[in-house]
């Protein structure tokens, strides 16, 4: 599957051969702009899966039109400018940037920068899923355990008995452990829980 691709470049020549170098390497351009607030705008609409970001823009410059992408968007940004300066350097570690190419643009260059910045990307996705991933464990856990306590002060249930009956009725309803533990918490607060010969 072609790698999407949203080429951002206020040259129209310099867009037209970095789009058609893009091409030739496989990848796809889904989107153009020149200048920032139009990159916003095909940004949304594409959803592509790297921006390439020209810094030195009319309307609204590279840098600000990438930090306002990347408050909505987790997209790898790859950077081109004519400066090598540290002054951009630190502004764009504030956004999603993954690299810069000093202009004029090559394709020994660029292409090997986006792959960079793919597998980075790729690699930075997978670590925020299993942060969540954790974080979601955690959460669940703690509203178990939360549910487990209602069950053992309300019907004089063991912790094990407790947990036993969650599973059972996970098991049954063939929903999850958490779900069953929130529906518990839920009828404990609104005073509507069964009572144990129920």
């Amino acid at each position: 599957m072609k790698k999407r691709i949203v080429l951002v470049e206020d040259e129209s020549i310099a867009r037209m051969d970095i789009s058609l170098t893009l091409q030739d390497a496989g990848y796809e351009v889904v989107g153009q702009a020149g200048n920032g607030e139009k990159a916003i705008e095909v940004v949304h609409e594409c959803q592509p899966d790297l921006i390439i970001m020209d810094i030195k823009m009319p309307k609204l410059n590279g840098l600000k039109a990438s930090k306002i992408i990347s408050q909505k968007f987790n997209i790898p940004i790859l950077l081109l400018t004519a400066y090598s300066q540290q002054d951009f350097i630190d502004k764009a570690k504030e956004s999603n940037i993954v690299g810069y190419i000093v202009k004029p643009v090559s394709g020994d260059r660029l292409i090997p920068s986006i792959e960079i910045a793919l597998h980075q990307s790729e690699v930075s996705n997978q670590y925020r899923k299993e942060i969540k991933e954790a974080k979601d464990h955690l959460n669940e856990r703690k509203v178990i355990e939360k549910a487990k306590g209602i069950l053992m002060e309300r019907f004089n249930y063991s912790e094990e008995n407790a947990f036993k009956k969650i599973r059972t009725i996970s098991m049954n309803k063939q929903v999850t452990l958490g779900r069953v533990a929130k529906h518990i918490i839920k009828k404990y607060s609104s005073g509507d829980l069964k009572t144990k010969s129920e």
